[in-house]
């Protein structure tokens, strides 16, 4: 596990699952490790024994209980919500929690294939063999039917639609037909879906009618306050710091909140006094690209400076996340710099690092 960049959640936090399942004494839903009360305390944070559950997703509870209810029925769940508001992240702790495997994965593209979400062959045993049992390799759609657990399926708009309704007839009758064996695999108890989805970026293929009405959609909406983004993006990077060996005292909470500030007030379209408006790049600015940029300033200041991260560290991030599209989004940058960040006391240093860097540019 050492050696793995990024383990899955069953792997990072099977110490707080073993808990929850030792305590957790409510009914559990056919297949499911725990019960949907576990579940949710598991993503939420809560205490299992003298186990402490840390939080996984910091927002409305009951969002979470809609979702996991959701699950326990025979509807689909999709998530929705702009880029960075934790579908993905949601969508794997779901499956670690309630099936103890997130690796069911199919990852929507614009060039995936219809048997990315059904099966395919293994051409050599179907030259050999003609059509068989043998030849025929499982998507993880067709694995988590047969062992009855969750599949997750990302960036379902991305998907093509004709490809994309391959899932009614599963979602619809729990079946999936093989006419080239004149079977069908039937769903065992504990097969689910999630999917994620979100509408801001380009190349989204809208959902057909009946494949919508297959899903429970919960939209999952960005940080509601500037603190709860703060805390959001300080939980994460400290975590994920120590996989990246970066010391926490490289990220300070002041640089930290100035990043999010800069995020939420381009994003919003006005200071988070509201007294002033402002123009929006096309950047979504999410909260997973704060996470990012403040690991980036990190990396700098580690290996290039004296070990905390500082303006001139934040400010190279800072202008990659903003200027997505340069001919739209330079004039938007240039005139919140001039206008809020030269402006705001104790941004001096920032307004300075961001203007460096756009000479050397």
């Amino acid at each position: 596990m050492h050696d793995v960049i990024r383990p899955h959640a069953e792997t990072v936090y099977a110490a707080e699952l073993e808990a929850l399942a030792k305590s957790d004494d409510r009914p559990r839903p056919a297949g499911w490790r725990l019960s949907p009360w576990a579940v949710v305390t598991y993503l939420v944070g809560g205490q299992a024994e003298k186990t402490a559950i840390e939080p996984k997703y910091f927002g409305n509870r009951r969002l979470m209980e809609i979702a996991v209810a959701t699950l326990a029925t025979d509807r689909a769940l999709l998530l929705l919500g702009v880029p960075g508001t934790a579908k993905t992240w949601v969508s794997e702790h779901l499956a670690a929690a309630i099936s103890g495997d997130s690796t069911l994965l199919v990852q929507g593209t614009a060039g995936i294939q219809e048997e990315a979400l059904r099966y395919g062959w293994n051409y050599a045993r179907l030259i050999a063999e003609g059509p068989s049992e043998r030849a025929l390799v499982p998507s993880p759609v067709l694995a988590a039917m047969r062992d009855g657990k969750l599949v997750r399926v990302e960036e379902l708009t991305r998907i093509p639609a004709d490809v994309q309704d391959a899932l009614i007839t599963i979602l619809s009758e729990k079946i999936l037909p093989v006419p080239e064996l004149n079977t069908e695999i039937q769903a065992h108890r504990g097969f689910n879906l999630i999917a994620t989805a979100n509408d801001r970026d380009k190349g989204v293929n809208e959902l057909s009618a009946a494949l919508r009405r297959r899903f429970n959609t919960v939209v999952l909406p960005l940080p509601a306050t500037l603190d709860e983004e703060v805390h959001i993006v300080q939980t994460r990077v400290a975590a994920l710091g120590k996989t990246l060996e970066l010391p926490p005292e490289a990220a300070p909470l002041q640089e930290i909140r100035r990043l999010v500030t800069v995020f939420r007030e381009l994003r919003s379209g006005k200071t988070e006094d509201g007294r002033e408006k402002l123009k929006s790049p096309t950047a979504t600015l999410s909260t997973a690209e704060a996470i990012s940029v403040i690991h980036q300033g990190q990396s700098l200041a580690v290996h290039f400076g004296d070990g905390e991260l500082r303006a001139h560290d934040l400010a190279a991030g800072l202008a990659g996340a903003v200027l997505k599209d340069p001919g739209a989004d330079n004039a938007v940058w240039a005139e919140y710099l001039e206008t809020v960040v030269k402006k705001r006391a104790g941004w001096q240093d920032l307004y300075r690092a961001c203007k460096e860097l756009d000479e050397r540019v």
